[in-house]
């Protein structure tokens, strides 16, 4: 079956945001990524600066003091990380109506899991090629990236799970897994641009 959307979650510096430009570049499709964050700001009202920050991220590795901020205050307002992610719930849900398009973060999986035209997947690597590849690529300190990985990912994975209730990176929730490292960014691009595309499917009947 042919999809319409394709979520990209991924593993800080496993080039996943590479992925999903390059699906979508196969497809012929909008990948919203960076872009995803300006519509969100232009709709929303946040600062682009809060969205980058806290869009899919927790302010803290502490889920517990993640809950607590962000359930908002005794009068029962909604704290500014729910308004935010209820902005961004929205404006994925809406772009997921148009469809042809190749979403990147931000919960997108889980908010769009129950829709059949929706292919998601997740790409992942070992510590030591993210490492390397954000001090090559993205210009982070030759000084403990490791650490850097290790907040990154884990400020994301109390994020999702605050928001979903699920564990971040589990492989059922995704229809496809991949390691870039041991594929590639372009091979992991193609292999899900081609599921998407329903090309290999097993022919029907006969």
């Amino acid at each position: 079956m042919k999809k319409r959307v394709v979520t990209i979650s991924r593993e800080f510096g496993s080039g996943g945001r590479t992925v999903g430009k390059l699906v979508a570049q196969r497809l012929g499709w909008t990948c919203y990524d960076k872009e995803l964050v300006l519509e969100i700001a232009r709709r929303s009202g946040f600062d682009l600066s809060f969205i980058q920050e806290h869009g899919e991220y927790a302010f803290s590795r502490n889920s517990f003091l993640f809950d607590l901020s962000a359930h908002g205050s005794a009068a029962g307002t909604l704290s500014v990380y729910d308004q935010l992610y209820i902005a961004q719930h929205n404006i994925i849900a809406e772009l997921a109506q148009e469809g042809n398009c190749v979403i990147v973060g931000r919960c997108a999986d889980y908010i769009l899991k129950d829709r059949e035209d929706c292919l998601h997947a997740f790409v992942h690597a070992p510590v030591p090629f993210r490492a390397d590849r954000i001090v090559r690529l993205y210009g982070e300190s030759a000084d403990a990236p490791e650490k850097r990985l290790k907040d990154k990912d884990s400020r994301r994975k109390t994020y999702y799970r605050h928001y979903t209730g699920r564990p971040w990176g589990v492989m059922q929730n995704y229809h496809i897994c991949l390691d870039s490292s041991v594929v590639g960014v372009e091979t992991c691009a193609r292999m899900i641009a081609e599921a998407a595309a329903g090309e290999g499917e097993p022919a029907q009947g006969g």
